[in-house]
């Protein structure tokens, strides 16, 4: 979590920006990354600096020893006037960024050299970074305060770039827009990524559903020496149990796709200052036919765990859709692809959370048939926790659903979760509310639980109607032979029982008589107030 101070220094300066002309979140969330970047640059070489030092061992330098060459480090140049601090900062420094990616392939720093991977990562979608930031004023600012960000503490780093993030309040073209993190929290609570899987998300955005992944991993794996407490009393988790697989953790776990650059430097930012060097951060389309020759090996039984929010606005064109994910499912809508493509990709036994909207449960399309038939018979669908409409507030009221499933096999019986609150209010403010009333959200991921727990014990079934067979309640059970008999339609309100409650009214004499005696009283005190005039 982030201290006051902090919150409010980026506050202001979010405001600066704001008053300076750059009103697109993104792109002042961008420029923003541009200067952490490069201040975390300089920080590498430090560290590098000071171990040589130690050693006496020689290292490949980021930055070349020229005097040019190390007035490219955020500590020779943060200092420089307005004018130049523009100029440098356009016409070398940024253009400096796109040559990252051959400065990591040297050797040296090959015991902490996965950073300077990871930098050199970013730098491959540093092609086309700008400086947006005209007003001089506002760029000496930005500077001061990314200069008194604590960027040595890598918890603290994904807090900041979370916080950035969370200014994101509108929706991309292609119907895309961010998932709040207490949804994406729950997601990955409900579905448990081990520090030994690799994790996905085909339509990664901001990589959010990566970055809590990894700081879920933080918190489940962290011994009681690794959990410090600062000052305010606010715990922070190293994750120290993770070390065995830190290789792993670094290169292989977790890849995100996605097709706007914008997102992938942003994305790529996010997952190093979340600890993670050398995410698989890729530029690709999940659902275009090019996945099978850029990434054949990531296309089809490959992943553990794919967490996702995928886009689903419109359509897309049919001649350039991946065609094994058209075997699965004959449509256009991109929601519907989504799911068969994420399918595809997990490996057998591998799980998956995504958000889905409504339309996907009970659309009565062939389509939409044919995909729900795909999940239920040839697949294990475990879990649907249907959502409140305001969840996506202010960017979209649409109403959704999380599915939880696991690829093969078949299913037996299907979970619900009526979820009526989220911990927020439903409209376009999404106040936080105070109270356990207000949040569904610890109820559904304690019943997930006991039901995991039941299924995975293999009690009798008797067992498991008597836990959620109840379905007047919010968690229940539906078995899948009545689903199929439904023509396989998954919407939560054509199984859940409501329970009428009879109403008890008054005699209509007895009121009409309490009608009147008001009346008379009215009366009464009209006329006392005409007498007064």
């Amino acid at each position: 979590m982030l201290t006051g101070p902090i919150k409010n220094n980026i506050d202001r300066l979010w405001e600066k920006f704001w008053t300076g002309g750059i009103t697109n979140p993104l792109t002042v969330i961008e420029q923003i990354s541009y200067l952490m970047f490069a201040r975390m640059l300089d920080m590498q070489e430090e560290v590098a600096e000071r171990k040589a030092n130690r050693t006496g061992k020689s290292f490949s330098r980021l930055f070349p020893e020229s005097s040019e060459g190390q007035l490219l480090r955020w500590k020779n140049f943060k200092n420089l006037s307005g004018v130049e601090l523009h100029k440098h900062l356009k016409t070398n420094v940024y253009p400096y960024f796109a040559k990252l990616g051959q400065v990591s392939e040297h050797e040296g720093l090959a015991d902490e050299g996965t950073t300077v991977q990871a930098l050199g990562n970013i730098g491959e979608y540093m092609q086309d970074a700008d400086l947006e930031i005209k007003n001089e004023s506002v760029l000496v600012s930005a500077i001061e305060m990314v200069d008194d960000l604590p960027l040595t503490k890598s918890d603290v780093k994904g807090d900041i770039y979370e916080y950035l993030l969370s200014k994101l309040t509108t929706a991309g073209i292609n119907g895309q827009f961010r998932t709040p993190r207490h949804i994406i929290d729950a997601m990955i609570e409900m579905t448990d990524p081990q520090p030994n899987e690799r994790i996905c998300d085909p339509a990664c955005g901001t990589a959010g559903f990566l970055a809590r992944s990894m700081e879920y991993l933080n918190r489940v794996h962290s011994s009681e020496a690794g959990i410090l407490e600062d000052e305010e009393g606010i715990k922070h988790y190293t994750g120290d149990l993770l070390e065995p697989y830190r290789e792993h953790i670094n290169t292989e776990m977790f890849w995100g796709f996605d097709f706007d650059t914008t997102m992938l430097r942003v994305s790529s930012m996010n997952m190093t200052l979340h600890g993670v060097n050398g995410a698989n951060i890729l530029y690709q389309d999940s659902l275009n036919k090019s996945i099978k020759e850029n990434y054949p090996a990531q296309e089809q039984d490959f992943f553990d765990v794919i967490l996702a929010n995928p886009p689903f606005k419109g359509a897309i064109d049919e001649s350039n859709t991946n065609p094994k994910v058209l075997d699965m499912v004959k449509t256009k809508k991109t929601e519907l692809l989504f799911v068969a493509s994420i399918l595809r990709q997990l490996k057998l036994g591998g799980r998956a959370a995504v958000v889905v909207p409504d339309g996907v449960l009970f659309g009565s399309s062939k389509a939409h048939q044919q995909l729900r038939q795909e999940l239920i018979d040839n697949n294990q669908l475990e879990g649907i926790v249907s959502l409140p409409s305001g969840v996506f507030k202010p960017y979209a009221g649409v109403s959704t659903a999380i599915l939880f499933f696991t690829k093969g096999g078949g299913t037996e019986r299907v979970w619900f979760y009526d979820l009526k609150a989220d911990g927020y209010s439903l409209d376009d403010k999404r106040t936080e509310l105070k109270g356990a009333d207000g949040n569904d959200l610890p109820d559904a991921k304690a019943k997930w639980k006991q039901y995991r727990q039941l299924v995975m014990s293999n009690v009798p079934a008797t067992d498991i109607e008597k836990a959620f067979g109840d379905k007047t309640q919010k968690a229940f059970v539906v078995d899948a032979k009545d689903i199929q008999a439904n023509k396989y339609d998954l919407s939560i309100n054509r199984y859940k029982e409501v329970v009428y409650e009879e109403e008890q009214y008054q005699d209509p004499k007895v009121i009409l008589n309490k009608l009147k005696a008001l009346e008379s009283e009215i009366m009464a005190d009209l006329n006392e107030l005409e007498s007064m005039l």
